[in-house]
């Protein structure tokens, strides 16, 4: 249901309305009662304001106060001031209403009060006319400049908010009024809180373009000044809040903000001020700048304000500099002795300052003490690493030490010393290492900082020489040693940054000049070369040398060789391609293997690109560091030497580097060297030589590990090779079949290691799988010759091995690592081999990489954490690989264990109830798919798509379970609504339908298999099953829903089955499983034949005739019942002949059972549910066959009894007698005889004595439907009795009607109504329970009938409340405490009932009313009269619970109210009190007419009695709020008149007895 924001006050809106725009006298208080409830709710928390009394007094000390306003606040931030009409006409003619309204509001100190009159303010201005608007204008000032400042960073957006539509619409009209607020508006666009702030921007901007806002601000500057340095200098937390009212942590919070906005708003002024104003603005502001106190706010306690105050310093510099020049002995203190301020808040305008005073200020160190005051706290800074702030503070040092000048720096050795040891210094904290945005920001100022020192001239030549080698042997070689000793370091810019250093030098160092600057720069660049050799030979002359600082060093010297190339790693490299056998013979006469080789011709051609000063010293580290390493390799046996070999060569690949290390080589190499290699190799260039001396010794060696780094030493040699024929000669000779078998073995192991590296579960590794390693595996699986592989089966099956593992392990990692570029090489791998095999795909290898692949593709991408875009990828691999799995299958006639561990996984997968929505849709996505594929290989035959579907079939015991777990709580409702008949006890599930996450794996395995029906077109019972399972919840989950909902647009439905095949067969299992299981099943069956539309005679071909259902089971009785609506007459009258003959024939034992009395009562009451056939004669000798059975064993009749030890097929029985009695009322043809009616009322009386005795056993299922039939069937003779026409009545007993009324009727309400309040008292929530609501909706439906007699004589026990005001008789108010509150029970059913009962009692209240009853107040109040207080008590509590609802939806807006939910309850149970409200209205006004009469009369009077009536001017409200009386109390001096309730709180609360108004005393 829709329901608006103003529902819920509706009819209070209307009636007020009505009142106040007519003046009428003499209304009856018990009229107007409803506008009491809503006034309430208006000045709800005006008494808990208080302290009128001080309000009074500081009203007068106000400064500048408007005459014609007053006000009760405590305070000056409490906007008291509102228009008052007494003695200032002419202002009540300038200010509307409503906007006086609005103003009081603004006056409150409770913020959401403020906040909700702002937003409504600002409304008004944008909806009311120009001229009401501009009425306000005069007193906005004062308002606007106490608010803009307010406490409440919401209430100051709002103001913002609703000044911008002020100003829309006064425009030009806001002139006269802005150097009133100009100061304050400033302040509010530097406000701390951004939307505050950004709000009064945009204000600004609509009230000025951006030409016309420096000229506003020159109109207003006096005004603006005085208001900013009044805030700095004379302001306290004290006198911006009281300090009576306010918490000492508000007033400080309150203070320091406007402290900062104010320092901001000065910065802003200065900022958008035309220059010619400036000279004018220095006289204004050197009062300012002459107090301490405001150069104290540099060293202020609150970050916020420090920061604020560095940002005006930078601005006066900027704009005034000749004013900071004059005041630059407090300015540079100010500054410069703060320089070590380490809050993050504080520190980038703390900078700024810093920068601008020395660049402004040209003595501004003579008025610091630099040595001791201002270095010393740099160092200290620049130690501690920044203290977390270095991307801040280090870019800022290059132009510090710019603008040091020469007397400040001396001795500059020592003072350049210092200052970069600092900065290493403070590099080494963890704080810094761990940060690579302030590692980097180190790194960077100091090279910055290190180049600006080289490149200035010092002094004499010795000195300069001193610092330069102070700067390289102390300072830049040490910083590179601990960047290489710190792996986090190791990818940082300094590498970079000396590579861009040392080009700079090379240039000085290469321009000749007369002054010898190019002799110092080669001398500099000597000493680095020098000085970085030796560092890093201590690095690598060392067996446990450590790993990660080798590949640092070999990374920064390719840095320094080439940056660009190292920016971007691009190696391109050899690529080797093997042909078929075929194309190499055509290739044979050439004599030369195809080479594929792409190397880029621009980088290449940069490879060596530098200039003589850095290739010579580059080239020589380089030899020296592979000589050193050569012999720790050759002769130590080092790996992290050979790898760190490998690298240099990587990046280094000459023949001069080759050529040093065959120098190195051993003489035991050598004799290992077979003749034929050392033959060609002593013809050979250096890098073959060092080929076949070292590298392939190198490649023998078993015990190696890791041997991938080899490859790359490998393609450095090719790269050195002079011609195409002399690395052919080397491949050839690779490819001998003893190398092929070594390098084979080596690919294994490197597919281990990449696949090993690439899922490690980090975040990020040293080094990273080279996608030429990857492809070169690819080729390998891929070649083949003569039909057979390159590399063997054997080694094939080892790689793929290696490749499923890694897999494997991929499906088990988290978020902890990025797998993802490992996963897609290992696809790609995957991918070219499905597609190239011939033969080798069924290997167990092979096939349990496809699965693996496969449980990837049908698993939730955000499970196994991989993109679309991989999983794509995935997918066509998976596919493609079962194409070719087919393709052999067919050929070689051989068993597939990828098709059998795959469905056996899909079978585990869909049985385990471990999936929900969103997995079983990929699931089932995926196993189609592999059907398709299936499908088009199998062709005609369907061999392998029907073999796949019996491997996920479950047999029949695992069809059982599945369907065992399925929850029970479908069973309620046929069995409630009589569509299935039980008579024993339900299973029941232990599990909460609503509380699970997973899908139940019946639904799952239905699903699933169905989506393979639509694709085989086979059985698809089960899914109907499940579908009817979810059909029977009364209120399905959301996870059931969205199901559904997925197998909808995957188009398993039951019609598209229909469209796709015969239903016949479908519909025959679906109808043997009925007979056989009933249940669920039968309900599923009546679905499909209603889905269907079958014809009478393909329905008797389901059951062939009714006597094949005899005997009766549970499940042909089920079978019956749900095929009871689509019988023709002739069967449905040969079924009850049956019945009829059978329980003429019961014996006492037969009466429970399915195949007796139970079984045939059951199939009656479903055949005439719907009244198709005309068997009316016979229904009352039904009746006589019960009759007779209760006079031969009454104990079979559950009359007045406990059910506690009752059994399932006793109370089943009962319960289908209690249905067939009402059937019997309405079909029977045949007049009852009096023993007949007597049987079925007494029956009647003593069902429901049984159903009122055992309500703690309604959660038993059967109990319940007993409870509710028994209801049902009272409902049913109290609907017979009360609509009984003439001619019914006539053929009825004589004193049948008496009977009813005077014994039965109130017999069947004494039991309910206690019942009522019994069973609504235990459960406060008809939710608790699964059937709970089911009991209350026929409990509620009986007690509708109960009479307005029956009521006021009922037998509940007493109930009043404490201080309830009340003229009604003790049963009356008893029953209306009772009942009243159950309007807000959470079930509809219960609340209707109450409802109607209530209804009938409320013409019966008016009457009570006591002429002489007075309500809260003196003798001259007025009566007040109004509904019930139990109603009127209920109807505020549902005020309260709807304005909590509704507070959050913006008036005008609807808001959906879902059915049956808590807000569901709550709205129905309101409105309904308001209908029983206007239904006294009814009563009380107008006895003969309608509501509408009643209201139209009500309405009169009520205009005509607050005709000229004036609010009380305490609480602002003409009716009050707790007991409804008028403003009747008059001072005798101002003559306002006020409430006797506001008079005393106001005496009580002020302590004195004078007139809130005129402050006279009051008499």
């Amino acid at each position: 249901m829709l329901l608006s924001p103003f529902v819920a006050g509706s009819t209070l809106c209307f009636v007020c309305v009505l009142i106040f725009r007519n003046d009428t006298k003499n209304v009856p208080a018990e009229l107007y009662w409803s506008i009491c409830n809503n006034m309430r709710r208006t000045s709800k928390n005006r008494s808990s304001e208080g302290g009128s009394g001080r309000a009074a007094e500081l009203l007068a000390k106000e400064r500048g106060t408007v005459p014609g306003f007053i006000g009760f606040g405590t305070s000056q931030s409490d906007l008291g001031y509102i228009p008052a009409v007494q003695g200032a006409e002419e202002i009540d003619s300038l200010v509307d209403a409503d906007f006086r309204m609005v103003l009081r509001k603004l006056s409150k100190r409770d913020i959401t009060t403020k906040l909700k009159a702002m937003q409504e303010f600002g409304t008004m201005c944008k909806e009311r006319e120009v001229e009401v608007v501009k009425g306000v204008l005069p007193y906005w000032p004062r308002i606007y400049c106490k608010i803009s400042l307010d406490h409440d960073r919401r209430v100051r957006e709002a103001t913002q908010q609703s000044f911008e539509q002020l100003i829309l619409k006064v425009k030009k009209h806001l002139a006269p009024y802005l150097k009133s607020i100009m100061g304050y508006w400033l302040i509010a666009q530097c406000d701390t809180y951004s939307p505050a702030a950004s709000a009064a921007k945009v204000a600004f901007e609509k009230a000025f373009p951006s030409s016309k806002q420096p000229e506003a601000l020159v109109f207003c500057k006096d005004e603006i000044l005085n208001v900013l340095q009044d805030h700095l200098l004379k302001e306290t937390p004290d006198t911006l809040s009281d300090p009576q009212t306010v918490p000492e942590e508000e007033r400080e919070a309150k203070f320091f903000r406007i402290l900062t906005c104010s320092l901001l708003a000065l910065k802003k002024l200065l900022s958008m001020l035309p220059k010619r104003e400036m000279h004018s603005l220095e006289e204004k502001l050197m009062p300012l700048l002459s107090q301490n106190k405001f150069w104290k706010y540099g060293k202020h306690n609150v970050p916020q304000v420090r920061s604020a105050f560095f940002e005006l310093a930078s601005a006066l510099c900027q704009y005034l500099p000749e004013l900071v020049k004059a005041e630059a002995p407090r300015v540079c203190p100010a500054v410069l002795l703060s320089i070590d301020d380490s809050d993050a808040v504080v520190c980038p305008a703390l900078w700024e300052a810093v920068l601008y005073a020395i660049t402004t200020i040209e003595d501004c160190w003579s008025h610091v003490n630099a040595k001791k005051g201002v270095l010393p706290k740099l160092w200290t800074v620049l130690r501690e690493g920044g203290r977390g702030l270095a991307t801040v503070i280090y870019p800022n040092l290059l132009p510090f030490i710019s603008k040091v000048p020469p007397g400040i720096a001396e001795p500059k050795l020592e003072y350049f010393r210092t200052f970069f040891s600092s900065i290493i210094q403070g590099l080494s904290s963890e704080r810094a290492i761990a940060s690579p945005s302030e590692s980097s920001a180190i790194i960077t100022a100091f090279m910055e900082c290190l180049r600006f020192v080289i490149l200035q001239k010092i002094g004499e030549e010795d000195d300069q020489r001193q610092i330069h080698q102070m700067l390289i042997y102390d300072q830049l070689i040490p910083l590179t040693d601990a960047v290489l000793k710190e792996p986090r370091l190791q990818n940082g810019p300094l590498f970079y940054q000396i590579a861009e250093t040392l080009s700079c030098w090379e240039a000085k160092a290469e321009l000749s000049n007369d002054n010898g600057t190019d002799e110092v720069f080669k001398k500099l660049l000597s000493d680095f070369w020098g000085h970085l050799l030796k560092m890093c030979v201590l690095h690598v002359d060392t067996l446990d040398a450590d790993e990660k600082s080798l590949f640092a060093i070999s990374s920064m010297l390719e840095i320094l060789q080439n940056p660009k190339r190292a920016t971007k790693p691009n190696r391109k490299s050899l690529k080797i391609r093997f042909r078929d056998e075929d194309e190499s013979e055509r290739n044979t006469e050439n004599g030369r293997l195809t080479e594929v080789r792409n190397i880029d011709s621009e980088m290449q051609a940069d490879l060596w690109h530098s200039s003589l000063l850095r290739k010579e010293p580059l080239e020589n580290l380089v030899c020296n560091l592979a000589e050193l390493s050569i012999v720790y390799v050759n002769e130590q046996k080092s790996e992290q030497h050979l790898k760190f070999l490998s690298a240099l060569l990587n990046y280094f690949s000459s023949n001069k580097v080759f050529q040093v290390l065959l120098e190195q080589r051993n003489d035991a190499s050598s004799a290992q060297a077979e003749s034929q290699n050392e033959m060609k190799a002593y013809h050979e260039s250096p890098s073959v030589q060092f080929l076949y001396v070292n590298l392939i010794t190198w490649l023998k060696e078993d015990w190696r590990k890791d041997t991938h780094f080899l490859v790359d030493v490998l393609y450095s040699v090719l790269n050195c090779c002079n011609s195409n024929d002399e690395r052919k000669i080397i491949l050839d000779d690779l490819t001998k079949v003893w190398l092929i078998i070594r390098i084979i073995s080596l690919l294994v192991v490197l597919a281990d290691d990449l696949c090993h590296l690439g899922l490690k579960p980090m975040a990020a590794s040293s080094e990273s799988p080279s996608s030429e390693r990857w492809t070169l595996l690819s080729l390998v699986l891929s070649q083949h010759i003569k039909n057979e592989s390159l590399i063997g089966e054997t080694f094939v099956e080892k790689i793929i091995d290696k490749l499923q593992a890694a897999l494997s392990k991929a499906k088990d990692l988290s978020e902890a690592g990025n797998t993802e570029p490992s996963v897609s090489f290992i696809c790609d791998v995957a991918s070219s081999f499905f597609s190239s095999v011939k033969g080798c795909l069924l290997m167990p290898s092979s096939e349990d990489l496809l699965l693996t692949i496969f449980q990837l593709c049908a698993q939730r991408q955000d499970a196994m954490h991989l993109t679309d875009l991989l999983v794509c990828k995935l997918k066509h691999t998976w596919m493609s690989g079962v194409s070719s799995l087919v393709r052999q299958l067919r050929s070689m006639q051989k068993q597939s264990t990828f098709l059998h561990k795959s469905a056996l996984w899909v079978k585990n997968q869909i049985q385990s109830s471990s999936l929900d929505v969103k997995s079983l849709q990929v699931l089932i996505s995926a196993v189609s798919d592999l059907l398709s594929k299936l499908m088009e290989a199998d062709g005609q035959s369907g061999y392998l798509v029907g073999a796949y579907v019996e491997r996920v079939m479950p047999n029949k015991t695992e069809w059982g379970k599945l369907r065992e777990s399925l929850f029970t709580e479908w069973m309620h409702k046929p069995l409630l609504e009589g569509r299935l008949s039980i008579n024993c006890e339900p299973l029941r599930s232990c599990v909460k339908l609503c509380g699970t996450t997973k899908l139940p794996g019946h639904l799952c395995t239905s699903a699933l298999l169905s989506k393979m029906v639509l694709l085989v077109l086979e059985n698809v019972a089960e899914l109907l099953y499940s579908l009817q399972w979810i059909e029977e919840l009364e209120n399905p989950p959301h996870l059931l829903l969205e199901y559904h909902h997925m197998l909808e647009e995957m188009h398993i439905t039951y019609e598209k089955f229909s469209t796709l095949s015969n239903t016949t067969s479908l519909q025959q299992t679906i109808f043997d499983r009925s007979e056989e299981h009933g249940r669920l099943w039968s309900l599923t069956m009546a679905k499909v034949i209603r889905v269907e539309n079958t014809v009478s005679c393909e329905k008797k071909q389901l059951f062939k005739t009714t006597d094949g259902f005899l005997p009766l089971t549970e499940g042909r009785l089920h079978t019956l019942q749900c095929l009871s609506p689509f019988l023709i007459e002739e069967e449905k009258k040969e079924l009850v002949f049956h019945c009829v003959a059978k329980l003429t024939t019961c014996t006492q034992t037969e009466l429970s059972s399915t195949d007796g009395a139970f079984g045939c009562l059951s199939i009656l009451n479903s055949c005439l549910n719907d009244r198709s056939i005309d068997c009316g004669h016979l229904l009352p000798g039904i009746l006589k066959i019960i009759m007779s059975w209760k006079n031969d064993n009454e104990d079979s009749f559950l009359f007045s009894c406990n059910l506690k030890e009752t059994s399932a097929q006793l109370l089943g029985f009962n319960i289908e007698m209690i249905r067939y009695l009402p059937l019997l009322l309405k079909y029977s043809t045949a007049p009852l005889a009096d023993n007949e009616w007597d049987f079925i009322m007494c029956s009647m009386l003593a069902w429901l004595e049984t159903t009122s005795e055992n309500c703690s056993l309604y959660h038993v299922p059967l109990v319940q439907i007993f409870a509710c039939v028994s209801c049902d069937l009272a409902s049913a003779l109290s609907a017979y009795f009360e609509a009984a026409a003439p001619e019914t009545t006539e053929n009825l007993p004589v004193n049948l009607i008496s009977e009813w009324k005077e014994f039965f009727s109130e017999g069947i309400h004494n039991l309910l109504l206690p019942l009522l309040v019994k069973v609504t008292g235990e459960t406060k929530n008809a939710s608790e329970g699964p059937f709970q609501n089911s009991v209350l909706t026929s409990l509620g439906e009986a007690l509708t009938y109960i009479s307005k007699d029956q009521l006021l004589n009922h037998k509940l026990p007493a109930k009043f409340v404490a201080g309830q005001k009340t003229n009604l008789p003790d049963k009356l108010q008893t029953l209306l405490n009772t009942l009243s509150p159950l309007l807000l029970f959470r079930s509809r059913p219960i609340q209707i009932s109450v409802y109607h009962m209530l209804y009938k009692l409320m013409p019966e209240l008016p009457k009570f009313d006591d002429e002489d009853l007075k309500s809260y107040g003196d003798e001259e109040e007025e009566s007040a009269l109004s509904p019930p207080a139990a109603l009127m008590s209920v109807l505020a509590t549902q005020e309260l619970l709807l304005e909590n609802i509704l507070e959050c939806i913006p008036v005008g807006e609807f808001a959906v109210i879902q059915p049956l939910s808590d807000e569901f309850c709550l709205v129905l149970g309101y409105l309904l009190t308001w209908k029983l409200t206007l239904a006294f209205f009814k009563a009380a006004s107008s006895q003969n007419g309608s509501i509408m009469d009643g209201l139209s009369l009500w309405k009169n009077n009520v205009d005509k009695r607050f005709e000229g009536i004036e609010d009380c001017m305490i609480c602002f409200s003409v009716i009050h709020g707790s007991n409804y009386s008028l403003p009747k109390k008059a001072c005798r001096t101002c003559k306002k008149k006020f409430h006797s309730a506001c008079l005393y709180k106001w005496f009580t609360s002020s302590n004195k007895s004078t007139c809130p108004l005129c402050r006279e005393t009051f008499f």
